[in-house]
């Protein structure tokens, strides 16, 4: 499978890392990227090849990855849309809607629309995805090996749904690292050194992360495992509790949902 990347910034970086463990040849993946020292860097490092505009050698791609930033993704597409014949496009640019990238692309059907995480930059992603009427099951099957190549890949039956994946993954890790971030700031005030509370807070969330994975029970019941009636964890619960911060949290969520499709409708603005 021959890929080309509109892009080369981390993401794509990553997802090419990913592709070359996996087996595929730096010679069959292409990279369009105005910056040279980025370019240079792909090249070097992976032995792909690069270009700094779109050209004629998109022709020869299978898939098209749009891998620019939203508000760069109207003036990717025009320069992209004239070498379009059958390929599949796959987007990783948050709030894009397959109908505005379509008629960005001169009526181009063939897109899958995904929603990538930062983890996926060490392999430990977790991608939505979701695609038009006109993606085949062939066109499915080449997303969802591009997007494993940085974690695990699940599909969305609408893409309505994207919006509110990008509230709950996308912008999740920000969450946890906020989380971790006022572990470590209570360990320091309980009298520990920043190096030690630091790694007692990451490590807590790595291992109870992992527990949870590994489980078939209900969250809420590991949680209740861990809370002995009378003792330190209901105690910090029901502070937690109090301050309401669950519904903070929800309400966190719903507001970045809400941003989302407000960025959304924005970008597709002709």
């Amino acid at each position: 499978m021959k890929i080309s990347f509109i892009g080369g910034g981390n993401m794509a970086s990553a997802i090419i890392g990913g592709l070359l463990r996996q087996g595929f040849a730096g010679s069959d993946i292409h990279v369009v990227d105005p910056y040279a020292p980025g370019r240079e860097k792909l090249a070097r490092d992976f032995g792909v090849a690069v270009s700094a505009a779109a050209d004629v050698a998109l022709a020869q791609a299978e898939v098209i990855v749009m891998a620019v930033k939203p508000q760069q993704m109207r003036e990717a597409a025009g320069a992209v849309a004239p070498h379009l014949g059958t390929q599949l496009v796959l987007s990783i640019a948050a709030g894009i809607r397959i109908a505005d990238l379509s008629r960005w692309l001169a009526g181009h059907a063939r897109i899958v629309r995904s929603m990538p995480n930062t983890p996926a930059l060490i392999g430990a992603g977790i991608s939505a995805m979701v695609a038009g009427s006109a993606v085949d099951a062939a066109g499915r099957g080449a997303a969802e090996r591009i997007l494993a190549a940085v974690g695990r890949a699940v599909w969305v039956d609408s893409e309505a749904l994207l919006d509110p994946v990008t509230a709950v993954s996308g912008s999740g890790p920000a969450y946890v690292f906020y989380f971790i971030e006022a572990m470590q700031e209570a360990a320091i005030s309980l009298g520990f050194d920043e190096q030690a509370a630091r790694r007692l807070s990451i490590e807590t969330f790595l291992g109870a992360a992992r527990l949870a994975q590994g489980s078939d029970e209900p969250v809420a019941m590991l949680r209740e495992r861990v809370t002995s009636k009378g003792g330190t964890t209901e105690a910090a619960l029901k502070s937690f509790d109090a301050d309401q911060i669950k519904p903070a949290i929800l309400r966190g969520v719903r507001a970045a949902d809400a941003r989302g499709r407000e960025l959304g409708e924005q970008m597709g603005k002709d």
